[in-house]
């Protein structure tokens, strides 16, 4: 087992992997930027090292530097910032770190929209009509246009997390979206290329977690995660297994996902995310996550196993071995924001009150508490309510008791919301789709 590890991150997620380090007796080391002095992943660490500023968590120098000051043996990068970064995989090969993810040369294929598609398809994986190639100005978008005809997804190349995504129905929606996208692109990933794919309505975000073995072998777990609750094409709330998603096409969604993951040699955690149609049963490629997901509690909790241990064990390069698992009833994932419950705009602040639920089948992952302030430098996110049962119905009693009792004064807090999310009928009934928050907004006017 690796015997010390930096925390590459912040939050929740530094205090996550740090829990699981912990437990396996692995010293930790943490990052934090000035404005994060105060955090409890801060304090939970066995070593501190202080950055420059809030940039520096995407500094890959003041990461390694920060692990060689620290004689850190492995770094695991957490999610967001660098974690799907080839540059800081290479530096940590360069000066003998273990990285606890996959290898550079897979990352670089896999965040490329277009390359990925193509590479992909060509094994069989189905994907949704398309561009080969990737657009880089509004001429060649109408051109594809031409081809694909309306409505379009316009997505930016490089990078995830719903940057520059947008939809088109005509022409100039076309030229707007297109613009937007190069635009983002390029501001956040330096890349301002742009990928046209046919816009499914009333289809159902599901994605599949995997976990490439020392052996070469890839393990796709059971219990897929429907992620289809979004504002602006970013994830709110989770669950698994999917309402939409039967045991032959759970089959085939695991079997696309272990084909996309091993034609190109993956190791440690990853997700491979789909678009399903749920009256057709078709489902169509997205891309691959090369980290561990922001929702990943929830397949913990579903499938009992322990995520962070397993990346730690495959980056030692342990003889792992990952027994066949059954879906242990059901889980939901609430992400708990600093912003505002309506307009969904930021809201930072000094938190005067932090109370988390408790009870059976309550986890909370958080990454604030009293005493903490909330600054704009970072993503909103403060915590996760992970509640889990033996069955939906339970699940969705847990999750409405949980989100009353949780209490956060001080900043802006979506609770409000994720109240209203859970109250909807279309939510309760599973019947719901990645237009869902649209609609519930909509319904808000008078």
């Amino acid at each position: 087992m690796i015997e010390s590890l930096l925390v590459a991150n912040r939050g929740e997620i530094a205090r996550r992997v740090i829990r699981t380090a912990r437990a396996l007796g692995v010293r930790t080391v943490a990052l934090h930027a000035g404005v994060d002095a105060d955090l409890p992943h801060v304090r939970e660490a066995d070593e501190v090292v202080a950055l420059p500023g809030p940039a520096a968590y995407r500094d890959v120098e003041a990461v390694v530097a920060a692990a060689r000051a620290t004689g850190a043996e492995a770094v695991h990068p957490g999610y967001g910032f660098l974690s799907e970064s080839p540059a800081l995989a290479r530096a940590c090969g360069k000066e003998g770190l273990l990285w606890v993810g996959p290898d550079p040369e897979s990352m670089e294929l896999l965040a490329d929209k277009v390359a990925a598609r193509n590479h992909v398809a060509a094994r069989g994986v189905p994907v949704l009509p398309g561009t080969a190639d990737a657009v880089t100005g509004v001429d060649g978008a109408l051109a594809a246009a031409r081809r694909l005809g309306y409505p379009l997804m316009v997505k930016a190349s490089a990078g995830g997390g719903g940057i520059g995504m947008g939809v088109a129905g005509n022409d100039d929606e076309l030229g707007r979206a297109v613009a937007t996208a190069a635009s983002r692109g390029r501001g956040a990933f330096g890349d301002a290329r742009v990928l046209l794919e046919r816009y499914v309505s009333g289809a159902r975000h599901v994605e599949v977690q995997v976990l490439g073995l020392p052996d070469g072998s890839v393990v796709a777990f059971p219990a897929e995660r429907d992620c289809s609750v979004q504002r602006r094409h970013q994830k709110v709330v989770e669950e698994t297994p999917s309402p939409a998603v039967d045991a032959p096409l759970r089959s085939r969604l695991r079997a696309a996902a272990v084909t996309a993951a091993q034609s190109v040699g993956y190791r440690n955690a990853g997700t491979v995310e789909f678009l399903l149609q749920p009256g057709t049963g078709e489902f169509f490629f997205l891309e691959v996550n090369t980290r561990l997901q922001v929702e990943h509690p929830i397949t913990e909790e579903a499938c009992g196993v322990d995520l962070v241990e397993l990346q730690l064990r495959v980056a030692a390069g342990e003889d792992v071995h990952v027994e066949p698992v059954e879906v242990r009833g059901h889980a939901m994932e609430f992400r708990v924001c600093a912003e505002d419950p309506v307009r969904f705009l930021p809201g930072p602040g000094a938190v005067t009150e932090w109370a988390e639920p408790s009870g059976p089948g309550i986890r909370v992952d958080s990454g604030y508490a009293a005493g903490t302030t909330v600054t704009p430098h970072f993503d909103p996110l403060l915590a996760k309510l992970v509640v889990s049962g033996a069955d939906r119905t339970q699940v969705l009693e847990r999750a409405r008791d949980a989100l009353e009792a949780f209490r956060v004064r001080g900043p802006k807090i979506n609770l409000p919301f994720l109240r209203e999310v859970l109250a909807d009928p279309e939510f309760t009934s599973g019947t719901y789709d990645t237009g869902i928050v649209d609609r519930l907004v909509a319904s808000r006017r008078p």
